[in-house]
């Protein structure tokens, strides 16, 4: 076996190992969720494999591997290797922007528009065929670029350069300051495949940007599935699995002996909410309480955290040296939910009780009992309401 063929083998366990990881994800994915976002990440999936399979064709192809070098083949290969090189970046595109939470994804006809570029491939790939402006074949059957090359791939990047950019500009501000780590890691999602390619354009024998493209989407549903199993999806608070994960984590490392307070809080005739205006607008409430508590916890820091606990109850720990402090941010906690209600515009009340419970830094006292209670002192304020 000479070194074409070594170099051919080794590409092809490297995209195969890359075509299995992306097709196990995408499987499992499938079979886990409904959400638009998601089903956007499986078409990317899709498209990313598509994309593997016709690169490791093509090196194949070329050397001698295959018995069916010719210029049909060449170029039927090149055509699915652009065209879903633009896919997947547009598929990635529109996936990135739901998980910013960005307005654009709520207009069908705005992600069709921003589907342009993704058509202005395709027309550019049918005329290559008569003009050989991207890539063609010469008389030694060798395969050439054509003077338009680069377009391909400016026509792709530029969807994943936007919302990465976005992500990264993102970091930056204080209103996404809940979504920082997210995107952070958004921002970064291309830093591997970019490095691999400029590798790759280095050393061609060394495949890299397959494998560094697959690792890139594992990590990135590792990060939803941690999101799924700690993350409530209407608020996006912890849900109550990571809110006794991050109380046992706060009493191992309160170093600093700062007392601990648990608040749980109620929404005030949440049934009446549902039953008058419906579940859309019950959630909308819940919403609205989840973002109330954000804005007031901002004082904290990194001192708080905030669980929805189930229905239309929440917990938040905070350390504060005094019930002082505490207080103080329970009557932020109104105020802000005023001003939310207000600018909602909203026909009803919507008001919380708030229940309060203290631990010690000397004490390594449950979460359940610190829960019985706040939620005694809870029920004792609605109660006398």
């Amino acid at each position: 076996m000479n070194f074409d063929d070594l170099y051919s083998m080794l590409y092809l366990e490297v995209n195969l190992f890359s075509i299995v990881l992306v097709v196990i994800i995408a499987i499992k994915t499938m079979g886990m969720t409904k959400m638009v976002a998601q089903r956007n990440f499986i078409r990317g999936a899709i498209c990313l494999i598509v994309f593997f399979a016709s690169d490791t064709f093509w090196v194949l192809m070329e050397n001698r591997f295959f018995p069916v070098y010719s210029e049909i083949a060449i170029i039927a290969s090149k055509n699915i290797y652009f065209l879903f090189t633009s896919l997947t970046c547009y598929s990635w595109f529109i996936y990135f922007e739901y998980l910013q939470d960005s307005p654009f994804v709520k207009d069908k006809k705005k992600i069709l528009i921003s589907a342009t570029f993704v058509f202005i491939q395709f027309v550019l790939i049918i005329v290559n065929h008569f003009t050989g402006i991207l890539y063609y074949v010469n008389d030694k059957q060798e395969y050439m670029r054509g003077p338009l090359f680069l377009s391909l791939y400016a026509f792709s990047y530029i969807y994943v350069a936007v919302t990465c950019t976005r992500a990264f500009l993102g970091v930056f501000d204080k209103k996404k300051e809940e979504q920082r780590k997210k995107l952070i890691r958004l921002a970064s999602f291309p830093v591997a495949p970019a490095i691999g390619g400029v590798i790759q354009f280095a050393f061609p024998r060394l495949p890299l940007v397959c494998v560094m493209l697959a690792l890139s989407v594992m990590i990135l549903y590792i990060d939803w599935l941690t999101e799924m199993i700690s993350v409530d999806p209407l608020t996006r608070l912890n849900n109550r699995k990571q809110l006794l994960h991050n109380y046992e984590q706060w009493l191992r490392n309160n170093e600093d002996h700062t007392p601990i307070y648990l608040l749980m809080i109620d929404a005030n005739h949440f049934k009446e909410i549902n039953d008058t205006y419906g579940h859309v607008e019950g959630d909308a409430a819940l919403v609205r309480i989840a973002d109330a508590l954000r804005a007031a916890c901002k004082t904290f820091k990194k001192r708080a955290t905030i669980a929805r606990y189930g229905g239309d109850e929440f917990v938040v720990l905070a350390r504060a040296e005094n019930d002082r402090i505490i207080n103080e941010f329970i009557e932020n906690v109104h105020f802000r939910l005023d001003e939310l209600n207000k600018q909602a515009g909203a026909k009803y009340e919507l008001k919380v009780c708030i229940g309060m419970a203290r631990t010690d830094s000397v004490e390594d006292r449950p979460i359940k009992e610190l829960l019985a209670a706040a939620d005694e002192k809870l029920y004792d304020q609605k109660r006398t309401r």
